[in-house]
């Protein structure tokens, strides 16, 4: 039995090392990509801590087996929790790309009464002319978003796109 435990607690410890460094990673890449290169560089800095700490348990034996399957396992369930957690925070920005049939109900004065700015263009689609409304809008509102628009239209085709605001001020771009 001690022996058993000797080799279960190492592989446990390196399994939910990985776990926390990969989600971190995540995160890391996350913040990165939205421009907040502060919060990066801080889990960047918990991430390969915790990468080397896990690292050394593995390297310190490579005769055992349990600790590589450990290793590769906790990766894998790091990226799917890293990844949930990322949703789960929503952080940032998404443009909301609404296309609608002219003759169907108008989605922006709901949006707008909302609190959302819209900005609308007539396009034409396969299937006859249609409205293109665009709006940038906090992540965290996508489920929001999609009930109220569910509601006022359900034919409406609706896409997200994360996107990096930049803003323009005097003397150059700003972040």
């Amino acid at each position: 039995m001690s022996e058993f435990v000797a080799l279960l607690l190492p592989a446990l410890l390196i399994f939910c090392l990985r776990i926390v460094d990969v989600s971190l990673g995540t995160l890391r890449i996350g913040f990165l990509v939205r421009g907040q290169r502060r919060l990066a560089g801080l889990f960047g800095f918990f991430e390969s801590l915790v990468w080397l700490v896990a690292a050394a348990q593995v390297l310190s034996n490579l005769d055992s087996p349990v600790k590589f399957v450990a290793y590769a396992a906790g990766y894998a369930t790091g990226t799917m929790l890293g990844v949930s957690i990322e949703r789960w925070l929503a952080i940032g920005e998404a443009i909301m790309r609404v296309v609608t049939p002219v003759d169907s109900p108008a989605i922006e004065d709901q949006l707008r009464q909302a609190g959302y700015y819209v900005t609308v263009l007539n396009a034409r689609g396969r299937d006859g002319d249609v409205r293109v409304s665009f709006s940038v809008i906090p992540r965290r509102k996508i489920p929001e978003l999609l009930k109220l628009l569910n509601s006022s239209n359900p034919s409406a085709f609706v896409t997200f796109e994360n996107t990096t605001p930049v803003r323009l001020a005097a003397g150059g771009l700003r972040k």
